[in-house]
């Protein structure tokens, strides 16, 4: 069997997000495999464009990853009590693909942000958004990092290991799910 592909959507474009940090250490930890970091910088969906140009080339390129990964990790902000705008809009368009991408996909998602409750609001809502897609999402074990700006070193790796651990035992999980 060949290693798993693991692909890691944060719903954060800047490139230093702490979610992209989030999202990079559980791709560590889930190692070995292939990991693959999806570009959300994707069009606004837009119905009118979508009837008259088609599937945009980013969006058709995020779903044929989806599709072709074993396993998937989403990393949520939380914003406003929600999840991004950019990672709504992302699962949005893939909706419009052909093919199911999401379907029965093994999938674990964590949040990071600055607040207490480490985007477990929004971390809540992106469970119920993955709903018609028909995932394996994972039940736990939950992460939610807190204050996060603070929580990694350097070189992006976490630095309590109370964290690394969860993650750790959260990309375990999510291996056996996807059969590895």
């Amino acid at each position: 069997m060949s290693d798993p592909i693991l692909l890691g959507l944060s719903g954060s474009l800047r490139m230093e997000a702490t979610n992209r940090k989030l999202m990079r250490e559980a791709a560590r930890l889930f190692d070995p495999g292939t990991f693959i970091e999806a570009d959300l910088h994707l069009p606004l969906y837009d119905g009118d464009l979508e009837t008259g140009e088609g599937i945009p080339e980013a969006v058709q390129v995020l779903a044929d990853q989806i599709a072709q990964a074993h396993a998937v990790i989403i990393s949520t902000p939380e914003y406003n009590k929600g999840p991004s705008g950019v990672l709504k809009n992302a699962l949005d368009w893939v909706s419009r693909t052909s093919g199911k991408p999401w379907s029965d996909k093994p999938v674990a998602v964590m949040s990071a942000a600055a607040g207490r409750a480490g985007g477990e609001r929004a971390q809540m809502i992106l469970r119920s958004f993955m709903v018609p897609f028909q995932t394996r999402i994972l039940q736990g074990p939950e992460i939610h990092l807190a204050d996060s700006s603070n929580e990694f070193d350097a070189q992006g790796r976490l630095v309590s290991d109370r964290y690394e651990h969860t993650l750790h035992t959260l990309m375990q999980k999510l291996r056996a799910e996807a059969g590895f």
